[in-house]
C-alpha cells in the first residue's frame, strides 16, 4: 500500500495480525517475476539472431510494359468544329470505328469543290507543259534552220565577192587599152595639128581628132570610176560576209536564248504543277481527318472535349482510350541511395490497392494476400521527383497470379527482397542509416579487386 493519504490507517491497524499478510510474504513471487523477465530477456536476445531478409519498399501504380498498352490520348490533326459524336464514355469501339466528325473552321478550306477546281488547275498548267514543249521544238527547228542557212548566206557572199574581182580584173584590162589608146590619139592630134598649122590639114579633120582625143579621155575616166566602184563593191561585199557572220550569230543566240526561256518556263510550269498536285493531295488527305477514328481497340474512359459546336485545334487531346488488350507491369520509384543495391531480375513482392494484404517485409514466406514479380527495367537517369523509376512485371515462375481485376493506375506497395542476415544486423543498419548489405558488398567488391590483381600479376620464374 502507498502511504500517500494524510489520514493513514497504520496507527489502528496492523498488517502483522492477518494470516493471509503472513501467507504472501512468505511466497516466491518475486522470484516468478525474475524469472519471467529473464525468459523475456532470452527470448529477444535468441530472436536476435533469428534470420531477416532485407527489402527495399517503394510505392508505385500499375502501369503496363509496352507504351502502345497505355492509356492513349486521341487528337485531332487539323483544327476543325465538332459536328457530331459517335461514341460515349465507356463504349468499346473497333480499330477504324469513327469517333468524332469535324467541319472546318479555316476560310481557304471552305469551297464545297475545292478539290475539283484545284484539279482544274492542273489540267490547264499540264497543258502549258504541252505547250512550252512546242515551243522548245519549234525553236530548236529554227536554230537548225538559222545553221544551215548560214554556210549558204556566206557562200552567196563569197561568189559575189569573186565575181566582182573578175569584173575589177576585166575593167582594169579596158584601163590599160584606154590608156593606149590615148597615146595614140594625142600623137594623131599633134601631128594633125602641126599639119593643119601648115595648111596641110583642114580645121575639120582637126577637130574629129581633137574629139576623138576628148572621148577616149572620157572613156578612161567613166573606166577609172567603174574600175573604183567595183572596187568598192569589193568591200562592200567584204564587209557584208562580216556582217552576215555576225547576224546569224546574234539569230542564232538569240534562237538559243528563246530556246533556254521556254525551257525555263517549261520547268516553272512542272514546278508549279507538282505544287498544285502536292496542294491537290493535300486536300484530299485534310478530307480524311474529318472523321476521327480510333486507332486500336479499346474502351472510351474519358471525352475531354465536350459539346457540339466546339472548335479544336490541331494536336488537342479529345479523347482517352484504354486498349482491349494489355500486359500489367508495375512502376515504382526507388531513392538514389538504393540504386546500386538492385539489379535487373531481382524478386519483389507486392501488395495492391484494394486486395486485402498481411505483409511481414523480413519474412515474406509468413506474409499473406502479396504478389511476386520480377525487375525488368531501370531508369538510367533521375526523374524530376528525384527517384528512380524502375519497372516489375509478372514472373514466370509465380505461384500465384496477378488479379483480373487490376487496372492501370491502381497503388502498389512494392517489397524489394535482398540477402538474409539477422535481425540484430538489421536494427543496427536501420539506427545508424546504412544501405541494405552496404559492408557485404564492399567487402565483395574488395576480394574481387583482390583477385583481379593478382590475375593480371606477372608470373615470377622459380631457377
Amino acid at each position: 500500500m502507498l502511504n500517500i493519504s494524510q489520514n493513514s490507517i497504520n496507527d489502528f491497524i496492523s498488517l502483522k495480525n492477518f494470516k493471509s499478510y503472513d501467507l504472501l510474504k512468505k511466497s516466491r513471487v518475486r522470484w516468478v517475476s525474475f524469472l519471467l523477465t529473464l525468459g523475456l530477456i532470452a527470448a529477444i536476445i535468441f530472436s536476435m539472431f533469428l534470420p531477416w531478409t532485407q527489402n527495399i519498399n517503394a510505392n508505385g501504380y500499375v502501369t503496363t510494359r509496352t507504351p502502345q498498352q497505355r492509356p492513349q490520348p486521341i487528337h485531332s490533326v487539323i483544327s476543325g468544329r465538332i459536328e457530331k459524336w459517335y461514341v460515349q464514355e465507356g463504349d468499346f469501339v473497333k480499330a477504324g470505328d469513327n469517333i468524332i466528325f469535324l467541319s472546318e473552321v479555316k476560310s481557304e478550306y471552305f469551297d464545297p469543290n475545292l478539290i475539283k477546281r484545284t484539279t482544274e488547275q492542273v489540267a490547264a498548267k499540264s497543258k502549258s507543259i504541252k505547250a512550252y514543249d512546242d515551243k522548245v521544238a519549234a525553236l530548236e527547228n529554227q536554230f537548225q534552220a538559222l545553221q544551215e542557212a548560214l554556210p549558204i548566206k556566206l557562200e552567196q557572199t563569197r561568189n559575189k565577192i569573186e565575181q566582182v574581182k573578175n569584173k575589177i580584173e576585166i575593167d582594169s584590162v579596158d584601163l590599160t587599152a584606154f590608156n593606149a589608146n590615148i597615146k595614140i590619139a594625142e600623137d594623131q592630134y599633134l601631128r594633125i595639128k602641126q599639119l593643119h598649122e601648115k595648111g596641110l590639114k583642114t580645121r575639120t579633120e582637126l577637130q574629129e581628132k581633137e574629139q576623138k582625143l576628148q572621148n577616149l579621155k572620157a572613156k578612161i575616166l567613166a573606166q577609172e570610176n567603174k574600175v573604183l566602184n567595183q572596187k568598192s563593191e569589193l568591200i562592200n561585199l567584204r564587209v557584208e560576209l562580216f556582217a552576215i557572220e555576225k547576224e546569224y550569230a546574234d539569230k542564232l543566240a538569240k534562237s538559243q536564248s528563246e530556246q533556254q526561256s521556254a525551257l525555263s518556263a517549261k520547268l516553272e510550269s512542272m514546278a508549279a504543277t507538282a505544287k498544285l498536285k502536292n496542294q491537290l493531295s493535300n486536300y484530299k488527305e485534310r478530307q480524311k481527318f474529318y472523321h476521327i477514328k480510333a486507332p486500336q481497340s479499346g474502351y472510351v474512359t474519358k471525352a475531354i472535349k465536350k459539346g457540339i459546336g466546339s472548335v479544336i485545334k490541331e494536336g488537342v487531346d479529345i479523347v482517352t482510350i484504354m486498349p482491349e488488350k494489355y500486359n500489367l507491369a508495375v512502376e515504382v520509384y526507388l531513392k538514389p541511395q538504393d540504386l546500386p543495391l538492385i539489379r535487373i531480375g531481382e524478386d519483389v513482392r507486392m501488395r495492391f490497392d484494394g486486395w486485402p494484404a498481411v505483409v511481414i517485409s523480413g519474412w515474406p514466406e509468413g506474409s499473406t494476400g502479396v504478389f511476386s514479380g520480377e525487375i525488368v527495367a531501370i531508369d538510367q537517369f533521375i526523374g524530376d521527383n528525384g527517384y528512380y523509376r524502375t519497372l516489375i512485371s509478372p514472373s514466370e515462375n509465380q505461384k500465384k497470379k496477378w488479379p483480373k481485376q487490376l487496372r492501370v493506375g491502381t497503388g502498389v506497395q512494392a517489397f524489394i527482397l535482398l540477402n538474409n542476415v539477422p535481425i540484430w544486423y538489421e536494427l543496427w543498419r536501420q539506427l545508424n542509416g546504412f544501405a541494405p548489405d552496404f559492408y557485404k558488398n564492399y567487402k565483395e567488391d574488395a576480394k574481387q579487386k583482390e583477385k583481379e590483381i593478382k590475375r593480371k600479376a606477372p608470373i615470377k620464374s622459380v631457377k
